[in-house]
């Protein structure tokens, strides 16, 4: 994450979550706890070498004919891209920043969130989908969101129009899941409160607009409906950008939580959203 003051979070209870219909009978695939936890722990503390990390990961999980390396102006390290093709060409964006500042190992920020990509892109590929998922690991978001503008910057009108969610991931596992909610769009908040309430895990909403930025803000000039999930809170917050920011910092029982979520609430997106044409014409083969 990209703080920009330290002024106070505010903290929405889920009970203020918009809601659509509970997802009845969702089947989702989990990777195993100790692989997710041993791709968290697998961090480095130089950049490029998380860059080289993280394509090793993705080629475990599968994606290692369609990840692909996005160059970036003033920034040493490229964006990091794995396709996962869909019956479809509409799109939904799965994101996380992997650069992280001199302070501290970065594993919260934004480890947590770069090393859960290959992961739910292993999950997902385990069954067809409707769309087709780009999975990001961006890089220059603490030099102000440099992978993401690029990316999204580069993007035609018509990939603009096909891009129907950006769900972004910063700075997971300091404890249960938050959503940045002013910021969210409301059908992606509504159907992640739903997920969460038939799963039975916790959510909660945590504003975040005075204490930084994320990448998700930069697929909003583009009109993409966006929604970051993080893990903040008032007591977790000095923990970034600081010595503070090591393996230890992270709740790996919250960590799993989130990543448990996740993968259900991309099956979701991937069942729920998008045109009734399309679906019905998914539906009917």
């Amino acid at each position: 994450m990209n703080p920009i003051s330290r002024a106070i979070l505010v903290i929405v209870l889920v009970c203020g979550l918009p809601r659509d219909g509970a997802p009845a009978d969702l089947k989702f695939v989990l990777i195993k706890r100790e692989v997710v936890e041993s791709r968290l722990k697998s961090f480095s503390r130089n950049d490029t070498e998380r860059e080289s990390i993280l394509k090793t990961m993705f080629g475990e999980a599968g994606c290692a004919e369609h990840v692909s390396e996005f160059q970036v102006k003033h920034v040493k390290q490229p964006d990091l891209i794995c396709v996962l093709p869909g019956a479809s060409q509409d799109v939904i964006f799965v994101g996380a920043h992997f650069d992280h500042v001199d302070a501290g190992d970065g594993v919260v920020d934004n480890w947590s969130g770069a090393s859960l990509l290959p992961s739910l892109y292993q999950g997902l590929r385990s069954n067809p989908t409707r769309h087709t998922f780009v999975f990001i690991c961006f890089s220059g978001e603490e030099k102000g969101e440099r992978g993401s503008e690029a990316y999204v910057d580069g993007m035609s009108k018509e990939d603009a129009a096909r891009s129907v969610a950006m769900i972004n991931l910063d700075t997971l596992g300091l404890g249960p899941t938050a959503v940045w909610l002013s910021h969210a769009d409301p059908q992606l908040a509504s159907k992640l409160a739903a997920v969460a309430e038939a799963l039975k895990l916790p959510i909660s909403g945590v504003n975040v607009e005075q204490v930084g930025s994320s990448d998700s803000e930069q697929f909003a000039r583009r009109k993409i409906p966006r929604i970051t999930i993080h893990s903040l809170t008032q007591k977790t917050l000095p923990i970034l950008h600081s010595s503070r920011d090591k393996l230890a910092a992270m709740q790996l029982d919250d960590y799993y939580s989130s990543y448990h979520l996740l993968a259900a609430y991309l099956t979701y997106l991937d069942e729920s959203l998008g045109s009734p044409a399309m679906i019905d014409a998914q539906t009917s083969k």
